[in-house]
């Protein structure tokens, strides 16, 4: 989160600092975007790759100090619950081969997470959400000992001053009030990360944000938890959820700290203000680098307050500034589901890269004609039923009256457009293509993640119980996954 995190607590001094010193940061940011030449470079492709760690019966493993304690692979982290682990992958290219790169970065860190777990009787499980979680698996103490997670939960839950409302609608309805944020670690991504040029960040990133929903649909990895058949990507609901701090009395009226945004954007500028002005500070902790400072020496200042800020707002496509290199802007792609194989993550970023760097080269300079609330509601449909979701076609939706498509249907075209994006960023065809491919099988199939597990879950469950019945799924799923061979390719659940 950009800043060590030295305590839990903050009096109103550190946070009047604090938000002087955002005040501050925007400024000098402003200044930093307005300058020529500012942040123009290769485009790169980096990713976040989460992961959860199960004993040999499929249940969640809270070891992950003591496995990251066992590796040597200095790409690994810790993340929120003691389940949970991260590896932060090395960027490469994006023109070339980045998608050969990117495989080869997952298959060398799984490789270490699988071997330091096994250390402990463990086993990595690539997955949304873990099937087998249940209420006890998640609560206060279920977090991982670092101080940055204590203070972040007791500040949301400061915030929030009443308990965290799971209400989610599906064909089992879970309706859960929970005490911390510990839920919010059931939820296990892929995040990608995209450099874009600062002249090129709005319709780069109104274009990725128009691609979402299709990219959601056929993406989707998360359709359970604890044991309720819920969305085909429940984690859009569960992130958002577990940890909004809108009392229920403003939450009408404010915006959440997990969203899709709140509309178009024709400035970078514009998605750090409203962080700084719609999101109360969660982490007050100071610097010692005087942003005008390192700006009069010449160098990229850290801006650690800044992003220390940003990163406590979890938007699906998020802004990031990065003083590396002379100081760069990123899209982070918060979207996908971790799993369920390495090739489905790569097939599934390609897809998204591929279509959204295409829609970026037809919209405007400004705001595009898209209706963004018609963009946002097909978004939580695609989350909410994947393939079968009614969603507006991305070739039309600049400005047409067009009726949504079930998004199955919208693939042919949305393929040839993806193709044509990924050979306008010079990637190589051999290294695109097969990867797209994936995507074609997958929905000709009208096999995810997601619909697999379903269909698993209902054949077992026809001689089990529901917890049994996802126990035995989820074994099936762990063996698949581990064999490597993309979800379109799994055997039907009922052979």
């Amino acid at each position: 989160m950009g800043l060590e995190i030295d305590r839990e607590e903050f009096d109103e001094e550190a946070y009047r600092r604090f938000g002087a010193r955002l005040a501050r940061s925007l400024e000098v940011l402003e200044d930093l975007l307005a300058r020529d030449g500012f942040g123009v470079g290769p485009a790169t492709l980096g990713a976040e790759l989460e992961v959860s760690l199960v004993d040999p019966a499929g249940r969640p493993l809270p070891l992950n100090s003591k496995v990251l304690g066992e590796s040597v692979d200095p790409r690994l982290t810790v993340e929120l619950d003691r389940f949970n682990l991260e590896s932060n992958l090395q960027y490469s290219a994006l023109r070339g081969r980045p998608f050969a790169a990117l495989e080869a970065e997952m298959h060398g860190s799984l490789a270490e997470m699988t071997r330091a777990a096994s250390i402990h009787g463990g086993q990595v499980a690539m997955i949304g959400i873990l099937p087998t979680l249940t209420e006890a698996d998640l609560q206060s103490d279920a977090m991982t000992d670092a101080m940055r997670y204590r203070a972040l939960s007791a500040s949301l839950r400061r915030l929030r001053q009443e308990p965290f409302l799971l209400d989610i609608h599906g064909e089992d309805p879970l309706a859960l009030r929970c005490h911390d944020v510990t839920y919010e670690g059931a939820a296990t991504s892929l995040q990608i990360h995209l450099r874009v040029d600062p002249g090129r960040f709005a319709a780069v990133y109104n274009a990725i944000q128009l691609a979402t929903p299709a990219v959601l649909a056929v993406a989707g990895n998360s359709p359970t938890f604890l044991g309720h058949r819920l969305w085909d990507e429940t984690r859009v609901a569960l992130f958002k959820q577990a940890v909004d701090t809108r009392p229920a009395t403003t939450r009408r009226h404010a915006p959440a700290r997990v969203s899709f945004g709140e509309g178009w954007i024709q400035h970078p500028l514009e998605l750090f203000t409203e962080s700084v002005q719609c999101h109360p500070v969660l982490l007050p902790v100071l610097d010692t680098e005087s942003p005008d400072s390192a700006v009069a020496d010449g160098a990229a200042p850290g801006l650690r307050e800044l992003r220390l800020h940003q990163g406590t707002i979890w938007r699906w496509n998020r802004a990031i500034y990065d003083p590396a290199g002379a100081g760069h802007l990123r899209v982070e792609m918060r979207v996908l589901p971790s799993g369920p194989t390495v090739e489905d993550m790569v097939a599934n970023t390609a897809f998204h890269l591929g279509l959204a760097l295409d829609l970026a080269n037809e919209l405007p300079e400004g705001v595009p004609a898209a209706a963004f609330d018609a963009v946002h509601a097909d978004f939580y449909r695609a989350a909410r039923e994947g393939l079968d979701a009614e969603i507006r076609p991305v070739s039309v939706a600049a400005g047409d009256d067009t009726p949504p498509v079930r998004a199955s249907k919208q693939f042919e075209a949305l393929l040839a457009r993806a193709q044509r994006g990924l050979d306008g960023a010079g990637i190589e065809h051999a290294d695109a293509a097969p990867r797209l491919a994936t995507i074609e099988r997958r929905v000709r199939r009208g096999l995810t993640g997601a619909r697999w597990q379903r269909r698993a879950l209902a054949e077992a469950e026809r001689r089990r119980s529901r917890s049994d019945a996802l126990q035995v799924m989820f074994a099936r799923y762990r063996a698949l996954s581990a064999e490597g061979s993309p979800v379109d390719g799994w055997p039907d659940p009922d052979a």
